[in-house]
This record gives C-alpha cells, sequence and structure tokens, in this order.
C-alpha cells in the first residue's frame, strides 16, 4: 500500500499489517520485496503499538468506596 502510515487509521494499520505478516509467511515474495514489506509492517506495528498506548492512558478505571460502590474514577495505571 501507498498510503503514508500516518494517515491510516488505526484498524486500516493492523489490516495492513496482518496483510503484510501472510505475504511475508506465504513465501511467494523475493528477497527485495521481503525487505520492503517487513520494513513497512516495523513501522506499522511501531505505529499501532503508539496508538494502544495512547488510548490505554485515556482509560479510566473506576474507584470504589469501603462499601463498594463506586466513588469516582483515577487514571488507569497498567500492570
Amino acid at each position: 500500500m501507498d498510503i503514508p502510515i500516518e494517515d491510516l487509521s488505526f484498524e486500516d494499520a493492523l489490516k495492513e499489517l496482518e496483510r503484510i505478516v501472510g505475504r511475508l509467511e506465504s513465501g511467494d515474495a523475493s528477497l527485495d520485496e521481503s525487505i520492503s514489506l517487513y520494513e513497512r509492517g516495523d513501522r506499522l506495528r511501531a505505529k499501532c503499538a503508539e496508538r494502544l498506548d495512547a488510548a490505554q492512558t485515556r482509560i479510566e478505571a473506576i474507584r470504589l468506596d469501603a462499601e463498594g460502590r463506586p466513588a469516582g474514577t483515577r487514571p488507569f495505571a497498567a500492570g
């Protein structure tokens, strides 16, 4: 695909990455094509990871009071 990675939505980037992985796994690409596919796939992977990280920082966890009732929110803290 010739669309700049920055212009792809997360979903489109993930679909293209899946197509690239399938093409590489098939073994039908020449060495030069495989290298180009791998390089674009790596950039797509990085973009998807960046978008997932950004989404994760926006997730809020519900705080519960002593009686187990929702008492507000706090920023999501990953594991």
